[in-house]
């Protein structure tokens, strides 16, 4: 009985310091303007189709790209809700964006397991999620300065990009909803270099 109740307030503790976190880093937002290079590299849709990364990244449409794992109980899941709204409070627009999420557990995230998270968040038809092999991921992770290591070290990144050959808007910590709506929409109107 007692170790059920130390393990009860662990957990209870664990949460709370999760809870500190995650409003700490809400708190903390910040955006900046980077060029990427993305890899030349093969992943697999959940719909199990190999396509390749920048032909993916470059069909023509502004793209938001974001990095998760579905076993993840902390940052993934407020992200994805993140974006499950973004796409909700854009409405038909949503099907002019290209929404990707690119798993950091591709030995654990198969094809299913991302159609059953993309559900779990009411993805879009324009929202994809993408696995493949773990050299691919960490290429993908590298290219966009996420990766961190290991899956548990991640932190909350967005990106936005009005256009192929445009700068992408990195937006580092918990962005609302109604301010990544904002930042894509003041992405797409700013004028062309």
């Amino acid at each position: 009985m007692k170790a059920r109740t130390q393990g009860r307030f662990l957990s209870a503790l664990l949460c709370a310091g999760a809870f500190v976190l995650a409003v700490a880093t809400a708190a903390t937002v910040s955006r900046s303007s980077v060029s990427y290079e993305p890899p030349a590299v093969t992943m697999v849709r959940a719909d199990g189709e190999s396509v390749s990364l920048p032909r993916e990244l470059d069909d023509g449409r502004p793209v938001l790209l974001n990095f998760i794992f579905t076993t993840c109980s902390s940052i993934c899941p407020l992200t994805s809700r993140t974006l499950e709204e973004f796409q909700r409070k854009l409405g038909a627009e949503a099907a002019r964006v290209h929404m990707m999420s690119i798993s950091i557990d591709p030995e654990q995230d198969t094809p299913a397991r991302l159609r059953e998270y993309a559900r779990k968040f009411h993805a879009g038809p324009a929202w994809h999620y993408y696995t493949g092999t773990v050299a691919a991921s960490i290429a993908a992770q590298k290219a966009f300065d996420v990766y961190r290591g290991e899956k548990m070290s991640h932190t909350p990144v967005t990106l936005l990009r009005s256009a192929p050959g445009k700068p992408w808007l990195r937006i580092e910590g918990f962005v609302t909803p109604d301010e990544l709506v904002d930042d894509y929409q003041k992405l797409l109107a700013s004028p062309s270099p």
